[in-house]
């Protein structure tokens, strides 16, 4: 299936983990992908860098053009869209991934640490979409994805972490906001987000080590559900909050054990999903009770 075939995408953290699958999965129909990244020297922590992300794209199939941006930078992000429009003639898909996590109570969160999740989440986001979105109105079947949450109002997502739950579901609000705003249009905003942990190096370094990442799912599922949602038309398909196994099973998709890192392992819940998305059949008895336990 070549459906991305000559798409240009353009990926915010996409140097790894989910952006790169992302941009993985698209290189694989011959899509063209600008990889917007940080990091331009390894990490002491967490590998890849936005060449070596370039590689594994030219590898799979697809063009990529790996671009140094802060996604805090206005004129980082205009720059980095000029360049590239310039380069591959458009762009036809945003991928809003870069994130910042800190799962610290309101007491024990420092405000350069409040002030760098909404600058990356919230502000971000917006200022990457509001950037792309003249570019988009030119593509014949333009999309905008945040890696966000459902907007569940529902305490038990605030308490834990009052300052992140903030910033990413400004991340959402930017759907709601945009999918209506640009209707008209027909740029497509919609928001993906999983059911359970994800299997990144990032999760391995904040959030638990390696028995966190043996109870996760790869994140080859985002990567389908993404692919899946690009291939919808955006005049019709747009202001969807989607949890990725109940979408992709949603459409015909029944095989989940395949993104299981270890099927000997229960996985891990993530946060944000609403009680009222379905489960496909046979999930929950793979699934352990809480993030924790």
């Amino acid at each position: 299936m070549t459906a991305l075939k000559g798409k240009t995408l353009f990926i915010t953290g996409a140097s790894r983990g989910i952006g790169l699958a992302i941009a993985l999965r698209a290189a694989r129909d011959g899509a063209n992908i600008a990889i917007a990244a940080k990091t331009a020297e390894p990490h002491r922590h967490l590998p890849g860098t936005i060449y070596s992300a370039a590689e594994e794209v030219e590898k799979a199939g697809g063009k990529a053009l790996p671009l140094i941006v802060d996604i805090r930078s206005e004129e980082l992000v205009k720059e980095a869209v000029e360049k590239t429009v310039a380069h591959f003639g458009g762009i036809d898909i945003c991928v809003n991934n870069a994130s910042a996590i800190s799962l610290t109570g309101t007491e024990s969160t420092e405000m350069k640490r409040w002030d760098l999740m909404h600058q990356i989440n919230a502000r971000g986001t917006f200022l990457v979409s509001k950037t792309c979105v003249p570019h988009l109105k030119k593509a014949a079947n333009p999309h905008v994805l945040m890696l966000s949450p459902p907007l569940d109002m529902n305490a038990k997502w605030f308490a834990p972490h009052v300052a992140y739950s903030m910033a990413k579901y400004g991340m959402s609000l930017c759907v709601l906001g945009m999918a209506e705003e640009f209707r008209s249009d027909g740029v497509a905003f919609n928001a993906l987000w999983p059911r359970t942990a994800v299997a990144t190096a990032a999760v391995e370094f904040a959030l638990g080590g390696d028995a966190m990442v043996k109870a996760s799912r790869t994140p080859d599922i985002l990567a389908d559900a993404a692919h899946l949602i690009f291939t919808k038309p955006a005049r019709t398909f747009t202001g969807n909050f989607i949890i990725d196994d109940t979408f992709l099973w949603e459409n015909g998709i029944t095989d989940f054990e395949k993104y299981r890192v270890d099927p000997s392992r229960k996985l891990v819940p993530d946060f944000f999903v609403p009680d009222y998305y379905r489960t496909p059949p046979g999930v929950a008895d793979t699934m352990a009770k809480s993030m924790f336990g």
